[in-house]
């Protein structure tokens, strides 16, 4: 996520030729930024742009092994036997219904194209002949779907269409409606409506402004002469390099919110592809903003798996394996909370799938040169656990993410410390039961324990040291902790009795915040 700038978003306009990855091939498009998303077009480009045919999801019936679709050999009627000019006059632009009975093989015998998503009706892209919806002689392609069994689809986005029609029973009524202009883009298609997005649910809006539950640009309307697709960028990923090989670094990369989908666009040469990845970046990063904002209004009180401040937010890369993988960050006050995508409901916050303690996590960063690109940042972070130390590596898209993100993970790490201020913990010293002890202002003691039985006195101070006089520390790597302050007793050697790498990790937590205070380099 890009440093914030004071940006009014609405003014952030940027527009050009592109070229957009689809099915493995290139497609050239109409590229418009704005504010809150960017929408690519396939329209106004002229006789050079190859716009496929292409069937935006099949239905046949509940088995893929019977779908007509995947049957080479099935007859099908398409835009080119069901010509405009031969459906009867009486019928266009008027709403009929037509009851189709599905067949054991074959379903319903059609396969449908658009959604609110393309900014289209539901509409019948092919008929397969001898099937069902065939065999009622009442249907054509480039019938608009209003409802199925007065299940309102006008409205619907392709996926919900689908579902409906595989729910809709043996016996289906369909509300249908030809459209005689929806032949162009039923015989044409559209590369750009092929590319899958997240449609969230309404009971689940995205976190933006409290008067604007849904934060999206995209219209409701759907229009039969646009061959255009709107990508909300509020809590997108811009990132490059990630799904596919640039070795031209000419492509920029947007991912969905639900890491689901991704949009790869390529660009005319390097420059072109910086500039078009900063503005994109600049975009999200003011978007991400307000969701920061709103999520604070929204946790106030409450707060995200205990802690009442959230520090900051946003996307990076992880490696998983051999790859590359976008993953959601919040910083809190007291934990890094990683998500494998963005939160839809309140109670998704509560459950990240991977919890860093802050006082527990050490970070080691450099700076990868990439081509003409400016350099990314690597970003390693290894947490002390009972199992020893696990690494996390991430990716940043520039030098300066990793310094926000350096400094924001630093700064609220020596925050926990400061609101944390001790640490204690048993140990066996010199063959003796004791506590280890860390305070931020006294450093690091180790007390005996209070033998039980009456007039006892409390813990004795057998070592105390500030932290300034620690010369060096270590562990076995099994429950020995190793710390040297340069007295008469020399190394001290501290049996924790199990792991002892948390302890390690919480002890350079303590000394960076100490070193920061006095006004160190941490």
């Amino acid at each position: 996520m890009a440093v914030a700038t004071e940006v009014v978003c609405s003014k952030l306009l940027k527009s050009g030729l592109l070229e957009v990855l689809v099915r493995d091939r290139w497609h050239k498009v109409s590229a418009n930024l704005n504010g809150e998303a960017l929408t690519l077009s396939c329209e106004d480009l002229g006789d050079n742009v190859t716009c496929n045919v292409f069937t935006n999801g099949s239905y046949g019936n509940d088995t893929s092994d019977s779908d007509p679709a995947n049957s080479p050999k099935a007859a099908v009627r398409t835009t080119s036997t069901d010509l405009p000019e031969q459906v009867p006059e009486s019928i266009a632009n008027r709403k009929r219904c037509v009851k189709v009975i599905k067949q054991e093989v074959g379903g319903l015998g059609i396969s449908i194209k658009g959604g609110k998503e393309n900014k289209m009706p539901i509409l019948i892209s092919k008929i397969f002949k001898a099937l069902a919806a065939d065999q009622t002689q009442g249907l054509y392609v480039g019938d608009a779907i209003l409802s199925v069994n007065g299940v309102n689809l006008r409205d619907a986005t392709h996926d919900e269409a689908v579902q409906v029609l595989k729910r809709a029973g043996r016996e289906v009524t369909l509300e249908v409606k030809y459209m005689r202009e929806a032949t162009p883009y039923v015989k044409r298609g559209s590369p750009v409506s092929e590319i899958g997005w997240e449609t969230p649910p309404p009971e689940s809006p995205r976190l933006g402004s409290p008067s604007s539950p849904t934060s999206s640009p995209t219209s409701s309307g759907l229009s039969l002469q646009s061959l255009s697709k709107t990508f909300p960028l509020q809590m997108s990923y811009v990132t490059r390099s990630m799904t596919s090989p640039d070795p031209e670094d000419r492509q920029v990369e947007l991912h969905s919110p639900d890491c689901r989908h991704c949009v790869v666009l390529r660009c005319a040469n390097s420059p072109s592809a910086r500039a078009w990845f900063c503005a994109m970046q600049s975009v999200t990063a003011c978007l991400a903003l307000q969701v920061l904002t709103r999520l604070r209004e929204i946790t106030a009180g409450t707060g995200i798996m205990g802690s009442r401040e959230i520090r900051h937010l946003g996307w990076l890369a992880e490696k998983q394996q051999q790859n590359w993988k976008p993953v959601l960050l919040l910083v809190t006050e007291s934990d890094i909370l990683r998500y494998d995508s963005l939160p839809r409901r309140h109670q998704a916050w509560q459950s990240p799938t991977h919890t860093l303690p802050l006082l527990r996590i050490g970070l080691t960063h450099t700076l990868c040169p990439r081509l003409v690109y400016s350099a990314s940042g690597r970003l390693a972070m290894r947490t002390g656990s009972r199992r020893g130390v696990e690494t996390h590596h991430f990716r940043t898209e520039s030098s300066q993410d990793l310094c926000l993100w350096s400094s924001a993970i630093l700064s609220a790490r020596h925050a926990s410390v400061h609101r944390t201020r001790e640490v204690a913990t048993s140990c066996v010293y010199q063959s003796q039961r004791c506590q280890l002890v860390l305070h931020l202002d006294q450093g690091v003691s180790v007390l005996s324990e209070a033998e039980p039985g009456e007039g006892s006195a409390g813990p004795r101070t057998l070592l105390s040291y500030p932290f300034q006089r620690l010369q060096r520390s270590g562990d076995d790597g099994l429950r020995m902790l190793l710390l040297h302050f340069g007295g008469p007793e020399g190394e001290m050697q501290l049996d924790l009795q199990s792991c002892p790498k948390p302890l390690v990790f919480i002890l350079h937590s303590f000394l960076s915040a100490k070193m920061a205070s006095l006004g160190l380099v941490a």
